[in-house]
């Protein structure tokens, strides 16, 4: 089993790299590898999509890496590979971003990314820290993990999904927050699970061990 965190050039890599790493260890669930190797992609088992910083940066770099971008769409729509998107990355599984600009997403889940407006202004944005999950819907990545659990954020944008049943879990930043999306073999987290302790680590454990 080959597990591949997919190198754009548009995330923080190290910290996912070594938490992924781990839980494969612990869990048995194979080889995880950092790469930028559109071979590599193309024969992943699973694909893990980061990314920091803006939208329509990290779209135009993942479309500027063109064999990257058609394997991993290849393996994710056509050969059903489950698919994990961190913060940005999972921002760009959406129709449109709308920050700065109107940019074109994945369109994988249906809905926008839309800038994060708390009805408590004393709220700031960026929202950055730990918030509590809500979990909506049932899914595997859940697996051990409850509403309550604590998880780690870093963004000023969040997703609105058109179909309220692929909202899998939020948070309650003065008004809902999407925290985790999903379907089919697809599944995204606003947060860093690599920066969420315990409850992170076991949720990149449940990815790891998906069987969709």
């Amino acid at each position: 089993m080959l597990t591949a965190i997919i190198d754009y050039e548009s995330g923080n890599l190290h910290s996912a790299e070594k938490a992924f790493q781990r839980m494969a260890r612990e869990m048995d669930a194979g080889e995880v590898v950092v790469t930028s190797d559109a071979d590599v992609v193309a024969r992943a088992d699973r694909l893990v999509l980061p990314g920091d910083g803006a939208f329509p940066a990290c779209a135009a770099e993942l479309r500027g890496h063109k064999g990257i971008y058609d394997a991993m769409v290849e393996a994710v729509e056509q050969k059903g590979r489950p698919f994990l998107g961190i913060c940005v990355g999972m921002q760009l599984m959406a129709t449109t971003g709308h920050e700065y600009t109107e940019t074109p997403g994945l369109g994988w889940v249906g809905g926008d990314v839309v800038k994060i407006t708390p009805a408590d202004p004393a709220l700031k944005v960026p929202h950055m820290g730990w918030n509590d999950l809500v979990i909506d819907q049932a899914h595997p990545v859940f697996d051990g993990i409850e509403s309550g659990d604590h998880v780690y954020f870093v963004h000023s944008y969040h997703f609105r999904v058109a179909n309220p049943a692929e909202r899998l879990a939020h948070v309650d930043y003065a008004g809902d927050v999407t925290a985790v999306i999903g379907r089919d073999t697809m599944v995204g987290m606003q947060f860093h699970p690599e920066k969420s302790q315990a409850t992170g680590l076991r949720m990149i454990g449940n990815f790891l061990t998906w069987k969709p």
